[in-house]
């Protein structure tokens, strides 16, 4: 699939490092793991030269475009007056202001580097705030790399166990067993599984944590009124409600999912879109909750005020609420979505389209998914096959089923139309 260069890289790189990657995810293979030149705008360049339309978008942070001009320059001007210090600037007060004012659940927020920093922070903060220790997740749902909730991620549904009594699964060798202890499992979309289990263990839970879309599982959307009892249950029972909006916020409305499905969590975890490709995150939410920390409460870490980070996150907000930028990813990404889902039910492919326009996947074999058991019985084949096909052709999704597609504001048009034609050709191709 790819040239020479790419396989001496390949081959270079898993001399030091583990898979020849930073990151298990950026892993396809031996033969068939991209290693990037450059990226600019919408597209992305490998070290052979191909040119791809990238639906990747590093998994999701690139919300405007591969180096975007005003960011960027914003980044260059801030770290000409030091790049890092063990003080406070006032740009990181004017970005926590502006996510304050764009997301409806927040009233005082912490940054951090990563989603994985956000998660974790969070859950500290929710176990202090209510003096308890179990964390309720969904499987499927994925929160960072921490032990936590690194619990029924991306293992194979058939070692979930029974819907009625789900088996917490580490999803890594290395997690303490007694971590099994802290976590419960759901199927996402299980109103009547997640109110039983809140009868049962609700007075113990420190706190719900959910994506409001399954952002490592085809982007799964949550049934009508899910997230509602969601909020409703962990009020009776006195729960912190985490939502994480480490993939969803800034990227399906400027305020998140909190605007988008009109919920008001208790917490709220973000990074990704959040700075347009550069390393921040943030977590945040009601003041009573968030008071807590620096009062027997620790959070902290050194490059929580990386300049390059801040730089970015302001740019990167204030250009959200300035531009139609999300808008204009919806018109472009609805587009997609709509042709890729007439492309295969032209081709008598059964296909489940999940997700929004700026963030969404196709299951093919399937014609409706709720939960990741059911994604599982999707024809990953298929689609690997598609993906591989495309890539070849110049429009670059995920190699992971699992992944969705992200669009950003500078995919234009032109983009779409090769996509949707190159979607047209490789699955009458594999029609037959």
């Amino acid at each position: 699939m790819f040239g020479p260069k790419t396989h001496a890289l390949q081959k270079r790189a898993q001399n030091v490092i583990p898979l020849g990657v930073n990151s298990n995810f950026r892993y396809w293979g031996d033969e068939v793991t991209p290693y990037m030149q450059r990226a600019k705008g919408s597209h992305i360049w490998d070290v052979d030269n191909n040119e791809y339309i990238d639906f990747r978008l590093a998994f999701g942070p690139i919300i405007l475009g591969h180096s975007y001009d005003e960011v960027d320059q914003k980044v260059i001007e801030e770290i000409q007056n030091g790049v890092l210090s063990a003080m406070t600037s006032e740009l990181e007060i004017e970005v926590v202001e502006m996510i304050v004012d764009m997301s409806p659940a927040i009233e005082m927020a912490r940054l951090a580097c990563s989603g994985t920093e956000s998660t974790m922070h969070a859950i500290r903060v929710a176990r202090a705030y209510t003096g308890r220790d179990l964390i309720l997740k969904f499987e499927g749902n994925y929160h960072g790399m921490h032990d936590h909730t690194l619990w029924s991620t991306y293992s194979p549904s058939e070692a979930y166990g029974n819907v009625r009594s789900p088996i917490p699964v580490p999803a890594s060798s290395g997690i303490p067993k007694a971590m099994r202890e802290f976590i419960i499992t759901v199927p996402f979309n299980d109103k009547e599984g997640f109110e039983r289990v809140m009868r049962s263990y609700g007075e113990q839970i420190a706190a719900v944590i959910t994506e409001p879309a399954m952002g490592n599982c085809a982007a799964i959307t949550p049934e009508d009124g899910f997230l509602e009892l969601i909020r409703e249950k962990t009020e009776e029972y006195g729960c912190v409600f985490i939502l994480d909006e480490v993939k969803t916020g800034f990227r399906i409305a400027n305020g998140g999912a909190q605007e988008y499905y009109r919920i008001k969590p208790d917490l709220v975890t973000y990074a990704k879109a959040l700075g347009n490709g550069y390393p921040i995150a943030a977590f945040g939410g009601r003041r009573e909750i968030m008071s807590i920390v620096g009062h027997g409460v620790a959070q902290g870490g050194t490059y929580t005020n990386n300049k390059p980070g801040i730089a970015a996150a302001y740019m990167t907000l204030k250009l959200l609420k300035e531009k139609p930028i999300l808008k204009t990813i919806e018109k472009r990404g609805q587009r997609l979505m709509d042709g890729l889902k007439e492309i295969f039910e032209e081709n008598d492919m059964q296909v489940a389209v999940t997700g929004f326009p700026s963030m969404f996947a196709f299951s093919l074999g399937v014609d409706k998914i709720t939960n990741q058991r059911e994604w599982s019985k999707s024809d990953r084949e298929l689609y690997l096959h598609l993906a591989d096909k495309a890539i070849e052709r110049g429009v670059m999704p995920d190699h992971d089923p699992r992944e969705p597609w992200f669009l950003c504001y500078e995919h234009s048009d032109a983009d779409i139309d090769k996509a949707l034609n190159v979607y047209a050709e490789i699955v009458k191709e594999a029609k037959g």
